[in-house]
């Protein structure tokens, strides 16, 4: 199978190409940065070639020229940068998966996998819990056009038989985490203890939020794109991942990082926006439609985060 990954040199997209490398595969990295820095090791086992999703024929002549079969989209602008130019977000984030679907279509792709959002559900949720059934009504520009693009995989896919899945994704977790994030206290609190640093969390103690290890995430998408098609009803599942408080966060980086120097400074429009996406998330449907069990709870999150920090600095610079 050619495989392709848009998004591939990003946070989740680097980590499919690393577990798809490890099995066999050479998938084509595309991407509008060529940086090879998350792709350490893996050189000589993918293909990187640099384009936007966002360029008509950019996304079609590396489907056409590497036969691709299967794509992962992971290619995107993310929630704070879509908020802060949502013209920008709409070329590459509605208009660059209208560009994907075109191009599966068109040159007979069999699958594409998409990397959706918790964001979709909105702020302003009144069911006590999230799942595959809650109605979607976002509030951040990010979410609309996730939302946009499920909705556009499952015209594609009763219109003309394309294979269209994905994933809603929490928070992610993970070492080097530069984008900016109102849910990034995760990660940076767990780095910052590491690095020895002082870090003020800007929640409150009680505060809770979905997230997910980037490795899970990537084995996530993966194991739902391999799964017999038969087994797929919903396509698009929400998962959940943790559902910590940030007291319990820090509880347990001290546990692993006895010395962390982390102070919780609230700032309470951030607060208030978290409390809105602040509920469980049911993941029954993942569960039973492609066997999906997380891998990384917080304990086994922290420590490999911990050894990827000390054994690949330079991947997370």
């Amino acid at each position: 199978m050619n495989i392709l990954i848009t998004g591939g040199t990003g946070f989740i997209g680097a980590q499919v190409a690393r577990v798809l490398a490890e099995r066999g595969e050479r998938p084509i990295i595309f991407d509008i940065n060529d940086r090879k820095t998350p792709l350490k090791g893996l050189e000589s086992k993918v293909t990187i070639v640099r384009g936007d999703v966002s360029n008509y024929s950019h996304v079609f002549n590396v489907v056409k020229q590497h036969e691709i079969d299967i794509i992962y989209h992971l290619g995107s602008m993310l929630s704070v940068a879509s908020d802060a130019d949502p013209w920008s977000a709409f070329r590459v984030n509605a208009q660059g998966s209208f560009h994907i679907l075109e191009a599966a279509r068109i040159l007979g792709v069999k699958q594409v996998i998409f990397s959706s959002t918790l964001a979709t559900y909105g702020l302003d949720i009144r069911e006590e819990l999230i799942d595959d059934y809650t109605l979607q009504r976002p509030t951040l520009f990010y979410g609309c056009t996730k939302v946009f693009v499920e909705l556009m995989g499952r015209f594609y896919k009763r219109k003309f038989g394309l294979d269209f899945r994905g994933i809603r994704y929490p928070a992610i977790i993970g070492p080097g985490v530069k984008t900016p994030g109102i849910v990034q206290y995760y990660s940076w609190a767990i780095e910052q203890a590491f690095k020895e640093n002082p870090f003020k969390i800007w929640v409150t103690p009680e505060t809770r939020c979905a997230a997910m290890y980037y490795k899970d995430a990537a084995l996530s998408i993966i194991q739902c794109g391999e799964t017999p098609r038969s087994s797929i009803k919903m396509g698009v599942y929400v998962l959940g991942g943790m559902f910590l408080s940030a007291q319990e966060l820090v509880d347990n980086i001290k546990k692993f990082l006895p010395g962390a120097r982390l102070e919780f400074v609230p700032d309470m429009e951030k607060v208030e926006i978290i409390k809105g996406l602040s509920k469980p998330v049911d993941e029954r449907c993942a569960r039973e439609e492609f066997g999906w069990v997380n891998q990384y709870p917080i304990e086994r999150t922290i420590e490999d985060f911990v050894k990827e920090l000390k054994e690949n600095p330079e991947m997370y610079e």
